[in-house]
């Protein structure tokens, strides 16, 4: 079923001694100024690999192949990972539209959109969800470097007797807010040409979700280990709602509070999502969150506040 409304809302990930977006050195990415930032990719990357996991068509992630012939083992194309995932060659097709049929079948494709940049076959598609950086809202962060002794010599120096010694650079603790936007809007250049062409479903709107409460508890990989959702928000305007909001992290504060529990601060949120003019316009807002880490500050009295458990 196509979704008719927009979506405006805010995921909450918590990193603790952990790196969710390292830069090329290694170390958790930041911005010329110093502060902490997680990018959109860092954000769309564990929603992707559980959607994969989960069995649904996944467009862009890294695969391989093994070419025995050649000894090789290498990351596909982008024209190779489609001909996996569809069961045909791009340079076989020769109308675009099949292309962009195909195409909106991948579930991350139909949420993200696409760049597909193939030989006469080139498709940009605005994805209907959008994504912002996600800026560390914890002030008192630090990066910590961890020595790890490895089992084995370094294999580049002849005279080498000792093993070596490798480092792990983490966050001590750092909680990042990423806000996004839902525009079903963005896919009407589409379907109002292509027959039989959808668009931006609920389904996909709830795949989409369930990334935003899951993915990043989801991926344990060994720098993810320690980094899980904390919160989420979701701002669900009604059917030819004209309300358009600006990214909602920017009214959001985290601070530590005495004792074992956060605080996430939406006061000047709640103050501009609770203005009458705005109020009308929302069929309804819901917050997920960890209650047993958390506390949330505000007036919640119009929203649906919900576990993430």
């Amino acid at each position: 079923m196509k979704k008719n409304n927009r979506v405006y809302g805010v995921v909450g990930i918590k990193s603790i001694l952990a790196n969710w977006n390292a830069d090329f050195s290694g170390r958790p990415k930041t911005t010329t100024n110093g502060d902490i930032f997680g990018s959109d990719k860092a954000f769309k990357y564990p929603i992707k690999k559980m959607w994969e996991a989960e069995g649904d068509k996944v467009l862009y992630v890294k695969s391989y192949k093994s070419d025995s012939k050649k000894g090789a083992f290498q990351a596909r194309t982008l024209g190779e990972r489609f001909e996996q995932l569809f069961g045909k060659s791009v340079k076989d097709i020769k109308d675009k539209t099949e292309i962009i049929k195909d195409l909106f079948s991948a579930i991350d494709v139909q949420n993200f959109g696409a760049t597909f940049a193939e030989e006469k076959n080139n498709i940009s598609i605005t994805g209907a969800v959008q994504v912002g950086q996600g800026y560390n809202k914890y002030e008192d962060s630090n990066v910590e470097v961890i020595d790890i002794l490895s089992p084995f010599t370094d294999s580049t120096k002849e005279d080498a007797q000792n093993t070596s010694i490798g480092k792990k650079i983490v966050s001590d603790e750092a909680h990042y807010m990423y806000p996004f936007s839902v525009n079903p809007e963005n896919y009407d250049i589409y379907t109002t040409e292509i027959e039989g062409l959808e668009g931006y479903t609920e389904e996909a709107y709830k795949k989409f979700k369930d990334g935003c409460l899951l993915a990043a508890t989801a991926y344990n990989t060994n720098s993810k280990m320690g980094c899980e959702n904390e919160f989420a928000l979701f701002v669900e305007c009604k059917e030819e709602s004209k309300l358009y909001l600006t990214n909602l992290d920017q009214y959001i504060s985290f601070e530590k509070v005495d004792g074992d529990k956060n605080n996430i601060d939406l006061t000047r949120l709640m103050e501009i999502l609770n203005n009458d003019d705005v109020k009308n316009e929302i069929s309804k807002i819901e917050i997920y969150y960890n209650p047993y880490t958390t506390n949330l500050k505000g007036d919640l009295n119009n929203c649906e506040v919900k576990s993430l458990f």
